[in-house]
């Protein structure tokens, strides 16, 4: 797949070494000096489109001035047949390098043969990668945190694909533990209050107080009456929890379709258990020294490998904490799965649990090598509405959850909105994202597609269609703002590179509202209908790839790309 931007650098390299021996060969510069440096764009457009910083990277080795080499470099340089038209040797020794016609054409050719398809490529090789996302307790509704670790996730999983490699969504199911337990007593609460009277059973101080469990409360009671009033309270609960789990869990798939999310695997933590395989982790910690008894639980020496205390794996009544099901559960991921990597997205509660984490995971015996295991981090989320601040509490069930909130914001914006850099604190305001004005960033970026798109109709309609790229005069698009427009499209490749690199997946968000903003300044700037033909459809051309490099990226990020607003 094309990456035009790398081509460019590459290609550079290739001229300034070639220059190099030349200008060796010749006695001007020394013949054993290593010739290389970086290849960056300049910020401003006055230094050309790329500037190098070879002179200046040999001047010590050379024992001359950079100036000077970047002087003898020029004069051998032969940009004949290359990407560039011109260079220029600036500052302190920079060569300038700028663009020729041939590199635009390129670009916009790249656009068209690879369609859907621009801006992949194949340089992670097929390499397996998980990413665990939302995973949120099945005790109750999604909420607004889970909404945007889920568009992170999905987003993240979706670059990764396309930086080309093989990826993996997981949703981990905490189907087990202390919060199943006070789930199974709040619900057995609500139904014996629906049997017995609301006065008659207190309900636990820290159960969950949601609708949602009177809602469970209230489907048992409709389907075994008042049965299990008089039942074995062990059985009972158990029973509860029997139906609740798997209706909720079923919940949650059915909101997450809606958000247009689905996962290869819901992996259950029961089955961690059922299999034994937690008890046989926790065993094979023990066995090689890296645990310790006190007070009757058994504890991990995590301060061994780096971390800042130690963690409680088997606590004194026997049951296994959720430390332990999850060193358990990640070994997993990586030994009985094969994993290359493992990327968890979780809140920003969890920062300092995925240091200690990591660095339990460096443990010998388990056999896994932990720089393959990642961790997106994502800050907290404000929900505002006419500039006040909604509250969002889970336990005591006045929250809005992510079906609340599809119900009131379109599945475009919430997606959109939520894919914000993920190591800032997000300000979600509602108002802003149903506004249709240029002020909402999705609303912003579908007009562009849709604005591009009744263009290509109204021309196609008067018997002007998009030509192919072999139709087209590049030397027709020179102005700043179809040269700037190009450089942005030929960014894709890059941008998909760079987000897969550092998981942030919102350089997407940024990348297509720069793209959409030199569209419209593009499109204010240039005419198109009316034009004389060569110009017409070199222009045409160039809004197609645009929309097309749009549609592209909406893609990535789970937004439609609308046809017509």
């Amino acid at each position: 797949m094309a990456n035009l931007i790398e081509k460019a650098k590459l290609q550079i390299d290739k001229l300034i070494k070639d220059a190099y021996a030349k200008a060796a060969e010749k006695g001007n510069l020394p013949g054993d000096a290593e010739m290389s440096g970086t290849v960056e764009i300049p910020k401003d457009k006055a230094l050309g489109d790329y500037a190098c910083s070879y002179a200046m990277a040999a001047a010590k080795s050379m024992k001359m001035p950079p100036r000077r080499i970047a002087d003898e470099l020029l004069k051998e340089l032969c940009l004949e047949g290359s990407y560039f038209t011109g260079a220029e040797v600036a500052g302190a020794g920079f060569i300038n390098f700028r663009l020729s016609d041939k590199w635009y054409a390129e670009v916009l050719k790249a656009v068209q043969d690879e369609g859907v398809d621009y801006g992949r490529a194949d340089k992670r090789t097929g390499e397996r990668v998980m990413v665990e996302f939302v995973s949120a307790n099945p005790t109750g509704p999604m909420t607004i945190g889970n909404a945007r670790g889920g568009v992170l996730g999905d987003t993240l999983a979706e670059i990764l694909d396309r930086a080309g490699c093989n990826v993996w969504r997981e949703f981990y199911v905490n189907d087990a533990g202390n919060q199943v337990e006070l789930f199974g007593r709040s619900i057995e609460a609500r139904y014996l209050q629906l049997v017995l009277g609301e006065d008659a059973v207190e309900f636990p101080e820290d159960g969950y107080h949601g609708d949602d469990i009177r809602e469970l409360a209230a489907l048992l009671y409709e389907k075994y009456g008042a049965k299990y009033a008089e039942a074995d309270e062990r059985e009972r609960r158990q029973a509860f929890v029997e139906f609740a789990l798997p209706y909720n869990i079923a919940l949650m798939k059915k909101h997450l379709e809606r958000y247009r999310i689905s996962f290869d695997c819901w992996f259950l933590e029961s089955e961690l258990h059922k299999s034994g395989y937690v008890e046989e982790t926790v065993k094979l910690l023990s066995d090689n020294g890296y645990t310790y008894e006190k007070d009757g639980a058994l504890w991990l020496r995590n301060t061994d490998f780096g971390a800042d205390k130690d963690e409680v794996l088997r606590r004194a009544n026997g049951f296994y904490t959720y430390y332990a099901v999850d060193m358990a559960y990640h070994r997993n991921k990586f030994i009985e799965r094969g994993f290359d990597r493992v990327i968890d997205v979780w809140g920003a509660d969890h920062h300092g649990h995925s240091i200690r984490f990591k660095a339990s995971m460096t443990a010998p015996a388990l056999g896994i090598d932990s720089s393959k295991l990642d961790f997106l981090i994502m800050q907290m989320v404000r929900l505002t509405r006419d500039g006040e601040t909604i509250k969002v509490s889970k336990r005591t069930g006045k929250a809005i959850t992510l079906n609340d909130l599809l119900d009131e914001i379109s599945v475009d914006a919430c997606r959109f909105f939520f894919n914000a850099r993920p190591d800032t604190h997000l300000e979600f305001d509602m108002g802003l994202a149903v506004r249709q004005d240029s002020e909402n960033p999705v609303y912003y970026v579908q007009y562009a597609h849709a604005r591009i798109c009744s263009l290509i109709a109204a021309l196609a309609a008067e018997g002007n269609a998009v030509p192919d790229m072999s139709q087209v005069d590049i030397s027709c698009i020179s102005t700043e703002y179809e040269r700037d427009l190009i450089k942005q499209i030929s960014l894709l490749p890059e941008e998909i590179r760079l987000a897969s690199r550092d998981y942030d997946p919102s350089r997407i968000n940024r990348y297509v509202i720069e793209l959409a903003a030199r569209f419209h300044r593009f499109y204010n700037s240039n005419r198109i209908k009316g034009e004389p033909r060569e110009i017409l459809s070199a222009r045409l051309k160039l809004a197609d790839a645009t929309r097309r490099v749009i549609a592209n990226c909406l893609d990535i990020l789970g937004v439609t790309a609308p046809e017509k607003m």
